[in-house]
């Protein structure tokens, strides 16, 4: 098998880097056929074992098993997110059925739950370490949300509804990402975009010729608010790019969401309730570190009604007097941070360009802090011509392959994100290969790439991702790295978000791309002291998303209603969270999170995490900052743990207490709210 399908053959390269380049999409569906058959047949014989079951012949063994579909799922997903293309698109409309009906396999296959439940049984009896008690209790755990547990009436309802739900969220994500690409605005005049940089003009010249069209054509970003927004002189420019924004998958068009969601939502809840649970908030929540729904939508209430009263006077204060209308308040907001001083914050870009924030920056940081040395490998090659391989070595000893796509392209979904092409894990002798994915304009040739001041967080953030997973060390792939849950995966990145400005990190990589000349002094206090706190207007933004993923998934199966955008304005406006001026930072349509990704009722973990953030940044301060020995301490008691360990009480250790509030509503500019 393995010497025939290219994807899966072993391409002899370093850490098990595949041979991209002898991959053509013809082979996928091929190999996807040869390891779901190579699964199914070591599932059966673990399943059909004669021995008593126990942790070493059921439950190591299932977690070992698979290996070839892990490979191809590997390829495969680290191909149709950044780099989609029309066969890549319908192979993964058919895949998102076929893995859905491969894991409703193996999960109600009543022998293989026998075992796993007979060790699970046993397992405070057998002598386990941690990692494979919570190996046992989480296989235990996953068959049993699976449907294992149900009469075989209900194992066919979940059969049907996850593979409908498969095939819907799927059909999400690619209208979403064929809408973002056709609601891009063309400009005739290019006076229309006075207040851009140049290479951004030069970008939306050449996205133009290559959509074959006359002008300057800007792409959208996937939030709701756009960068360019902030930055378009023209009230009239900005609005029709704001527009274009929040309109997007609600037009009416073959790229409109809504009957996708409304149809999400019913079965969600419908599965949930057939496995005895309120709602899918409560489903979800049930694997995560917040104890309940409720408490999540506390948390939220608890900002929310702060940020909420800091909104109108930080709307006051930059209006001026004056009327706004909500593609004015992110410019505003932009003009009033660079009027806060005598220096112009703006020219804080020119000294940001990406080779020297990567190298000099993230690469530098990560090496101060743990250790790590990034080699840049150009024998090596990626799935497409941008993007590039670094070899990560931690005290001269070579621990995986970190790959950076980091340009915007037709073919990629919006944002930014980390994935894995390989997990770590030592009783299968794997090293990570580790993926980040931003869309950064591609400047033109010879020119360099300059970050805007979020896309600099934005690198830092991700790549505090790849540290996780790069510094895994654990036994077993499915508690590697990030395989933790969904409220405490954004920790580890938000921690290194910290080092973008710190002083030991900021001289390294802030200078003049031209010039070469550092950043002033004036300069970089200037820019800190305007990303101190978070503004009123990107709390409110980001606290409306997660109450809206809340609020349509607490929703029972019966209480979907026709209109979708109608529930959106009833449940903001329930929350305290509705602002004619200040949208969601995503809109129900086109809420990629939640409705094609794995964020359902799990989109308020930004802000769960960043209590731990916050605390934890007072913890490296407190410690001395960029220092090696704290760094140490917080890979080897969080990082490299993975999920082998309670990750929350592991962090409680490192700190010698839990984690408080107090921290979180200072950087929000809420300390008022405190206790």
């Amino acid at each position: 098998m393995t010497g025939v399908n290219p994807v899966l053959a072993d391409s002899g390269l370093p850490y098990g880097l595949p041979d991209f380049a002898s991959i053509s999409d013809d082979d996928f569906l091929l190999a996807y056929d040869d390891a779901f058959a190579d699964h199914l047949a070591e599932v059966d014989a673990i399943a059909s074992a004669s021995d008593p079951a126990t942790f070493v012949n059921t439950a190591q063994a299932l977690e070992n098993s698979g290996r070839a579909l892990a490979r191809v799922n590997g390829i495969f997903v680290n191909l149709e997110g950044p780099d989609s293309n029309p066969q890549r698109a319908q192979i993964a409309q058919a895949l998102a059925v076929r893995l859905t009906e491969h894991g409703n396999a193996i999960a109600m296959n009543k022998a293989l739950f026998a075992r796993i439940e007979a060790v699970y049984a046993t397992r405070e009896e057998t002598g386990l370490t941690e990692p494979q008690r919570r190996l046992v209790e989480q296989q235990y755990r996953d068959a049993v949300r699976a449907g294992a547990a149900l009469d075989d009436e209900g194992q066919a309802q979940m059969r049907e509804w996850s593979s409908r739900l498969a095939t819907l969220t799927t059909d999400f994500g690619q209208r979403l990402l064929d809408d973002t690409n056709a609601s891009a605005v063309l400009f005739e005049d290019v006076a229309d975009l006075d207040g851009l940089s140049d290479g951004e003009i030069a970008a939306a010249r050449r996205a133009a010729a290559d959509a074959g069209r006359d002008g300057w054509l800007v792409a959208l970003e996937l939030p709701s608010s756009q960068g360019s927004v902030a930055k378009l002189t023209d009230p009239a420019a900005r609005r029709r790019v704001f527009d274009a924004s929040i309109t997007r998958c609600a037009r009416g068009n073959e790229f409109d969401t809504r009957d996708l969601i409304r149809e999400i939502v019913e079965l969600r809840a419908r599965r949930a309730r057939l496995l005895g649970y309120a709602d899918h908030a409560e489903y979800v929540l049930a694997e995560q570190t917040a104890p309940s729904p409720r408490a999540a939508a506390d948390l939220l209430a608890e900002l929310g009604g702060a940020a909420m009263a800091a909104g109108v006077q930080e709307l006051e204060r930059i209006s001026d007097g004056a009327r706004l209308e909500p593609w004015d308040v992110t410019f505003a907001l932009a003009a009033a941070q660079r009027s806060g001083g005598d220096v112009d914050i703006d020219e804080f870009e020119q000294y940001c360009e990406l080779e020297s924030v990567l190298r000099d920056g993230v690469f530098a940081a990560a090496h101060a802090l743990y250790g790590l040395s990034m080699t840049e490998r150009p024998d090596l090659h990626g799935y497409h011509p941008d993007v590039r391989v670094w070899e990560v070595t931690r005290d001269g000893e070579g621990i995986g392959l970190f790959l950076g796509d980091f340009f915007a392209r037709p073919s990629k979904r919006g944002g930014a994100w980390m994935n894995n092409i390989v997990d770590q894990s030592r009783s299968l002798g794997t090293s990570p290969i580790i993926v980040n994915v931003s869309n950064l304009t591609k400047p033109e040739a010879g020119e360099k790439c300059l970050l805007t001041l979020d896309q600099l967080i934005t690198v830092f953030h991700e790549f505090g991702h790849a540290i996780h997973g790069l510094l895994s060390d654990v036994d077993y792939a499915s508690q590697s790295g990030t395989s933790v849950p969904r409220d405490f995966v954004e920790f580890p990145s938000q921690v290194n978000e910290m080092w973008a400005l710190h002083p030991d990190v900021v001289g390294g990589y802030a200078r003049h791309f031209r010039t070469g000349e550092p950043a002033s002094a004036a300069l970089l206090d200037a820019v800190r002291a305007a990303t101190a706190t978070e503004t009123a207007h990107s709390t409110i933004e980001y606290l409306a998303a997660a109450a809206l993923d809340l609020a349509w998934h607490r929703l029972g199966p019966d209480e979907i209603g026709s209109d979708v955008l109608v529930f959106e304005e009833q449940a903001l406006r329930e929350a305290g969270l509705w602002s004619e001026l200040i949208p969601p930072r995503y809109r129900t349509t086109y809420f990629n999170h939640v409705f094609a990704g794995g964020y359902s009722s799990g989109y308020y973990s930004y802000i769960w995490s960043e209590v731990l953030d916050a605390e934890t940044e007072q913890w490296f301060l407190a410690g001395g900052g960029l220092d090696r020995e704290l760094g140490r301490a917080f890979a080897d008691a969080v990082l490299s743990r993975g999920d082998s360990v309670d990750p929350v009480r592991a962090h409680a250790a490192m700190l010698g207490r839990d984690a408080q509030i107090g921290p979180l509503l200072a950087r929000r500019g809420l300390a008022a709210t405190g206790e």
